[in-house]
């Protein structure tokens, strides 16, 4: 008896009946269209002024209703709706209006379903409890008995006055089951109806791609530009303590290269996290660096932390497209952060940035220590950023020992990017 009631009368079943009145208050301006469509029809002084013309007025706003359901925004304020009132799944709604001719049909059948079942449960909500209340009041009050209000004679047998409370309470009960019926009834349609479509499981796949595309391309940036100014400064800092006290020529130059790479990679972090928090000054944040114009500032800086880097450019690298410029400056940094990471102090490294071909060739090599592992230890993210890069541009990026030496031979291809 408690599950009943709770059926009947419980949150779910009353938050499910105000989202059939919601649709049949939504159904009255179709259905006083409808009456002006019918009323030539009718032989009545009033419009709706009878069962029959209302019915007909009903019937014939539905099919306006279907028409615009065909809008966009028809399925966003439908999704909201039974989400808030009808107890459904979220993940099993669609979001976003309906794409395809598929899903804009399924929106207009749900649309014109809950206006209908809406518009029946609100005239039945607005019609049976007074008509019960007065079949409740009858054996108590002498004013109903005498007028019964054009109710039927057999309302005036004694058996019948005695029967009206019990008769009024199962009006009442009828409607909660009809309204809980029918609220039962769109929550489980609403899936199907309302639901994701292939279309928009598909656009939705494709906007979690992008998204994890983003987040990689960010964690990249991080990884090159804050890994490589670490590692920099670091080894920077250890060669300007161990000659501190006999050359402080070197240490002054080594100091200068610190407030070079962290006030340079400050301005690196703000742009990325500028892009994370969506900023609105995210504009006006330190550009991505290029080959073409903070190469040498590179170069510098490494050299001030003990790297002995041999540079052979080959080639001009203002012509090269933005794109590409840019990708090849995080994967000569990596390169060098790679070698100072793990070949330390001292350590040389060549670097040669060429044309081959149709490609941009950046070659980095240096001595691999005695007894080196064959893979170098860490993780490898930065080898994987340096793939991905070239990966994204069409390219193609090769890295391990060679003949003594580490090697990374990273080819990009030129074509196809627009030139600077």
């Amino acid at each position: 008896m408690k599950a009943l009631v709770t059926a009947l009368f419980g949150r779910a079943a009353r938050r499910r009946w105000v989202h059939l009145i919601l649709g049949g208050a939504l159904s009255m301006p179709y259905v006083f269209v409808g009456s002006l469509i019918v009323s030539p029809l009718v032989d009545e002084d009033q419009i709706l002024g009878s069962l029959s013309s209302q019915l007909a007025a009903f019937a014939a706003g539905l099919p306006l209703a279907a028409i615009t359901a065909l809008f966009p925004l028809t399925r966003p304020m439908s999704v909201a709706a039974v989400r808030a009132l009808c107890a459904v799944p979220h993940d099993s709604l669609a979001e976003g209006p309906a794409r395809g001719r598929v899903a804009r049909g399924r929106t207009a059948a749900w649309f014109t379903l809950h206006l209908g079942l809406g518009g029946v449960i609100s005239g039945m909500s607005l019609g049976l409890p007074p008509f019960a209340a007065v079949l409740i009041a009858l054996p108590f009050f002498a004013v109903f008995q005498d007028s019964r209000i054009g109710m039927p004679e057999v309302f005036g047998e004694p058996w019948m006055v005695a029967l009206c409370p019990v008769i009024g309470c199962a009006c009442l009960v009828a409607l909660a089951a009809c309204a809980a019926t029918a609220g039962g009834l769109l929550a489980r349609w609403a899936p199907a109806l309302l639901g994701p479509t292939p279309a928009d499981r598909l656009a939705a796949a494709e906007q979690r791609a992008a998204d994890l595309a983003v987040r990689n391309r960010l964690a990249r940036e991080l990884h090159d530009s804050v890994g490589h100014a670490l590692s920099a400064v670091t080894l920077q800092a250890s060669a300007a303590r161990r000659v501190l006290d006999h050359d402080p020529e070197f240490v002054r130059e080594a100091l200068a290269a610190i407030e070079d790479t962290t006030r340079r990679t400050v301005g690196e972090l703000d742009a990325v996290l500028g892009v994370l928090r969506e900023a609105d000054d995210a504009r006006s944040t330190a550009p991505a660096p290029t080959l073409a114009a903070d190469l040498e500032g590179l170069l510098r800086r490494t050299r001030a932390g003990g790297l002995r880097v041999s540079a052979d450019v080959g080639m001009e690298p203002a012509t090269l497209p933005p794109l590409v410029s840019r990708e090849a400056y995080r994967i000569v940094q990596e390169a060098l952060s790679n070698a100072l990471r793990h070949g330390g102090d001292g350590t040389a490294v060549t670097l040669r940035i060429t044309l081959d071909g149709p490609d941009l060739a950046v070659t980095a090599e240096n001595p691999l220590p005695p007894h080196a592992p064959a893979t170098r230890p860490g993780g490898g993210h930065g080898l994987r950023g340096i793939a991905d890069r070239a990966r994204l541009l069409g390219g193609t990026a090769d890295a391990g020992p060679a003949d003594g030496a580490w090697r990374l031979d990273v080819r990009l291809p030129l074509k196809g990017h627009a030139p600077a």
